[in-house]
């Protein structure tokens, strides 16, 4: 099933949503039992609690109350708590009560040896960098020393995924409700992530709406039914490759085949190359003898000469979906007007490198949002190519 992830301003909207349970203080008991939880399961995974030693080092606001809260609970099972106040005058004094009550210390530094340390610096509200005094108190940890983040893992920005330096690096970020976009554009800064049940209701829609796996996919995969045949299951066109690059031919050609189309053409210079691989293909070295198409997909290793562009210009001048890859984007950046408003579904798959060259700007921190813009823009569907693919269709939403 594909998994939301949102902003932080949804998450916001949704805790408020949540009434009472955010005013007398139940969401953030739970939270905070879940981060002891899940420093109690990082425990057992190595001797138990009883005897052990946990760190906190506390921010101001919900966030370091979480975290003491959490603390709280794990000096009553018997582990040893030391916190670090990083803003003594806003601590979250209920959770600085019962912290004290339970046992904890508070100290300047925290101690060598901890068996773990809970991030609560800050949550989705954090922006930037972490301050010097909580970098120090992360850079004098212990290597082995296990991290938990509260919500999210300090100096990380929920929204964009951007990791500022110097931050946190966590082995387990615990969450509450449903995932953040961070979570997902910053995974290897998270760890692993564990999403807790607080109460919190369904948020609105989110504008990021959910990561799709492959099993998602697949559900959704069109199969072929006993009354199909190659053109009720589509046949894609491929134009790619040239003299120079003949395994663009073959691996485009190659992959249309893989996906099931009902039936592939290709049109080039490397026909011949193409047909020894994959002798379904039915190739061709011209476009006038292409044949019936329903989709086209257009540029690896096609070059960006005149040729090369009255071609990508002759496709996108047909009714048909296409995809704009590789040459043909770099054609497309010189002149944007033959993609921008096109009324045929038209993909454009940029890498980073592409993408700074289509908008005349880098893509930035925030990948999402960039993302949305060029698609909002032209009225195109983008797929950003990275560690995480993102997809934005025409209307900006990704």
């Amino acid at each position: 099933m594909p998994t939301r992830y949102l902003t932080a301003d949804e998450v916001r909207d949704a805790e408020r949503a949540s009434g009472d349970l955010l005013a007398n203080g139940t969401l953030m008991r739970r939270a905070a039992h879940g981060v002891a939880q899940a420093v109690v399961g990082e425990l057992n995974r190595t001797g138990g609690c009883y005897g052990r030693s946990v760190g906190v080092v506390v921010g101001a606001g919900d966030n370091g109350g979480d975290a003491l809260f959490a603390a709280a609970e794990l000096a009553r099972r018997g582990v040893a708590a030391h916190a670090v106040l990083l803003a003594a005058d806003k601590a979250h004094p209920a959770g600085l009560r019962a912290f004290r009550a339970a046992g904890g210390r508070v100290d300047d530094a925290l101690p060598a040896g901890l068996d773990a340390v809970i991030d609560g610096v800050v949550g989705i509200g954090g922006r930037g960098p972490l301050r010097p005094a909580a970098a120090a108190v992360f850079a004098g940890l212990d290597p082995e020393t296990i991290v938990v983040a509260v919500d999210l893992p300090s100096g990380v920005d929920a929204d964009t995924g951007e990791v500022h330096t110097p931050s946190v690096r966590a082995d387990v970020t615990v969450t509450f409700g449903f995932p953040r976009r961070a979570h997902l554009l910053a995974a290897p800064r998270c760890g692993r992530v564990v999403v807790i049940d607080i109460g919190i209701g369904d948020p609105v829609e989110p504008a990021v709406r959910q990561l799709i796996s492959y099993s998602d996919a697949e559900i959704d995969w069109p199969v072929p039914g006993p009354a199909d045949d190659k053109y009720t299951q589509g046949v894609v066109g491929v134009i790619a490759g040239s003299h120079r690059y003949p395994g663009a031919a073959i691996l485009a050609s190659g992959a249309a085949v893989t996906a099931t189309s009902g039936m592939t053409r290709y049109v080039g210079s490397a026909h011949a190359e193409v047909v020894s691989h994959f002798p379904e293909v039915v190739a061709a070295p011209d476009l006038a003898d292409a044949g019936r198409v329903q989709a086209w997909v257009v540029g690896p290793g096609m070059g960006t000469d005149a040729a090369a562009t009255a071609l990508l210009r002759t496709v996108l001048d047909s009714d048909l979906p296409v995809l704009v890859d590789a040459d043909a984007l770099t054609i497309v950046s010189n002149e944007p007007g033959l993609v921008a408003g096109r009324a045929a579904p038209t993909l454009l798959t940029p890498h980073a490198g592409e993408f700074a060259r289509l908008t005349g700007s880098e893509v930035g921190a925030d990948r999402v949002s960039a993302v949305a813009d060029l698609a909002a823009r032209w009225g195109v569907t983008v797929l950003l190519k990275g560690r995480i693919t993102l997809v934005a269709d025409p209307s900006g939403r990704v």
